[in-house]
């Protein structure tokens, strides 16, 4: 979880690579709608984020119950949101990939192709609740390499991390 430009999508795919398991991209479970307001440099509402994150929850379900683990990404900036994925799900884990506005701001700028506008990072700085340590949260700082925040993450799931 973060915001966008927080490495999410990279992370979280190393993260599945090293762990073998499934990934899911969270962006994908945005209706067309969203995607087109967000494009646009339109916020999305908490009534739009609803059904986006019931269907990443309905994946963690899915996962759950075919004994699978995975690793979706999902910006999940609001408690509430984070209520909605974790909730009771005993064994589901939030990374919050954590970085200062002007990190992120430089990351975006680079970034090309994604719908997500530079435009709309500030809204997304201004809706963050970071997790408070009842979430049990893994914190990693995105000024890091991305392989250091993989193996931070490995050792904080109690996972063997063997250097190469």
């Amino acid at each position: 979880m973060g915001v966008a430009g927080s490495g999410k999508t990279t992370i979280a795919r190393l993260l599945a690579e090293a762990l073998d398991c499934a990934f899911l991209e969270g962006d994908d479970f945005h209706s067309p709608a969203n995607r087109e307001k967000m494009r646009h440099g339109t916020p999305l509402t908490d009534a739009d984020r609803l059904p986006w994150l019931l269907r990443i929850a309905a994946a963690i379900d899915a996962w759950r119950v075919q004994g699978q683990s995975g690793v979706v990404t999902c910006s999940a900036l609001k408690r509430q949101y984070r209520a909605i994925l974790v909730g009771e799900r005993s064994g589901v884990r939030l990374v919050y990939l954590e970085g200062s506005p002007d990190v992120i701001r430089e990351r975006l700028a680079s970034r090309q192709g994604h719908f997500m506008p530079p435009a709309l990072l500030e809204s997304q700085f201004a809706a963050l609740e970071p997790p408070g340590a009842d979430e049990n949260p893994i914190t990693a700082d995105v000024r890091h390499d991305p392989a250091a925040i993989v193996s931070q993450v490995m050792v904080a799931l109690g996972k063997v991390v063997l250097e190469k």
